[in-house]
Order: structure tokens, then sequence, then C-alpha cells
């Protein structure tokens, strides 16, 4: 058996062990209702983190471009940039697929002709996923920042505006005429 179609064939359970791997992480609440309901509106984050993750498993097994990739780990990093994550914990469940991987392959693929080669290839991919999943969590935390300093500056002058705190400076004023120097 090739590694191609080892990653075909268990393409079913590598991703159910993938998942609930995943939502694990999470409180016990929210881990049930992640598992329990299918319902994309009922559970957004649960639908999100799973078409996310097939993408990612789809891509991985096609060869893993990253272009290609990188809406798949945007729909999943998204999410985890804005809980309570810390950056090593949101991509961390890049790397839990190792473990699966060789968990569900076991000792097989000596039997099954998957060579040590291959199984490192397949390593160093996820690596690459996670290193591109991080990038991507530090664009998502950077924006996250940007709308927050955005937001207190309009507070900041909306409460400067109530309290009658602002005026304007005429442009007479704030213009230096042609040859002339400023005060210092």
């Amino acid at each position: 058996m090739s590694l191609e179609k080892f990653l075909t064939e268990s393409r079913t359970t590598v991703l159910k062990r993938w998942f609930d791997a995943v939502v694990d992480a999470y409180p016990p609440e929210t881990t049930r209702l992640l598992k329990k309901e299918k319902n994309q509106f009922a559970n957004p984050v649960g639908h999100n983190l799973s078409q996310g993750m097939e993408g990612i498993y789809d891509e991985l097994a096609g060869g893993l471009a990253p272009e290609k990739v990188q809406p798949h780990l945007d729909q999943i990093i998204r999410i985890r940039a804005i809980q309570d994550f810390s950056p090593s914990q949101a991509v961390a469940f890049i790397f839990l697929l190792k473990k699966i991987f060789r968990d569900v392959l076991g000792d097989a693929h000596t039997d099954e002709g998957i060579s040590p080669q291959e199984l490192l290839a397949l390593e160093t991919q996820i690596d690459s996923l996670a290193l591109l999943a991080f990038n991507i969590y530090m664009e998502c935390r950077e924006k996250l920042c940007e709308v927050r300093i955005a937001e207190i500056k309009n507070r900041s002058f909306r409460l400067l505006q109530r309290a009658n705190l602002l005026a304007e400076i005429p442009e007479h004023e704030s213009e230096f005429k042609k040859g002339s120097t400023p005060i210092t």
C-alpha cells in the first residue's frame, strides 16, 4: 500500500479522531455541543472546524499546495485567534495529525510498503502546515488589535465630543504663511 492509498482509505477514521482530539481541548460542555450538534447554524464553530479540517486533510493527501490549503487553515485559525488560546494552543491542532497518523497506521507501514521516507515527508508537510497556521494566526491577531485600537480611538473621540472638550483649529492658524518661521 502506498502512502497516498493509506491517506485515501483512512480519511474518515483520521478525520473523526482528529476532530475529537481538537474539540477535547475545549471545556466539557462545549465539547459535547461541538461533537453532538451537526447543524451549521446551531453549531457554527463545530461546522467550520469540521469543514476546515476536511479541506486541510484533502490538500495534505493531494500534495499540499500552500495557496490551496490556506483558506482551510484560515477557516479554523480565525476562530481560534479570538478564543482564549495561546498561540501555541491555537496551532497545536495541526501537530495532533502526526500522532493520529502514527496510531492509525501503527506498524502496518512496514507490512504495507509505506517507507520511512514517505512518513518523514508526510510529517514534514504537517510541520509546514503548522508554520503556515502560525502566520495566519499572527495576521488575525494583528487585525484584531487594529480593530480594538480603532474602537478605543472612536470611543475616546466621542467622549471628548460629548464633554465639549474638542475644538477645531481654524485653517489660517494651523498653516504657516510662506516665508514666516515658526516660533520655537
